[in-house]
């Protein structure tokens, strides 16, 4: 039987994947034990909860979306980096740094740092598009 390791670009897909779920955890951050009825979260009816919601905790639930729309991409030019053979430490390390772009997006989003965010933004991009063409010869 051959075991197949999880590569650092495996992981950090594992990570991006989960970064959505931190992003909705934060925008109902201390809003959990507070009843619905005096501003808490709503865990009936979450998405209007949601969308009452101003700040900080609006701006990480739009995090949480932008998100979920980087998902698709990164996955699929990871597992296109791995099928072409790509080297796997420079995938591991563009994986790495994607999602260490994307935690400081996340951050930047949070903190309303726009212009930041919109350059952390495109820096992720870059490296994306980047990891799609890591095996290609």
């Amino acid at each position: 039987m051959t075991y197949v390791r999880f590569t650092v670009a495996y992981w950090c897909v594992l990570a991006v994947a989960l970064l959505p779920i931190a992003c909705a955890a934060l925008a109902k951050w201390g809003q959990m034990t507070t009843p619905p009825n005096k501003g808490g979260y709503d865990n009936n009816n979450p998405r209007a909860w949601l969308a009452r919601q101003t700040d900080w905790r609006a701006r990480a639930n739009a995090a949480q979306a932008n998100t979920f729309e980087a998902l698709p991409f990164f996955f699929a030019a990871v597992i296109i980096a791995h099928q072409l053979q790509a080297s796997q430490v420079r995938l591991d390390v563009f994986a790495f740094v994607f999602v260490v772009l994307r935690v400081a997006y996340v951050m930047m989003y949070v903190a309303d740092m726009a212009k930041s965010r919109s350059v952390i933004w495109f820096c992720a991009l870059l490296v994306n598009v980047g990891i799609l063409f890591l095996g290609y010869r």
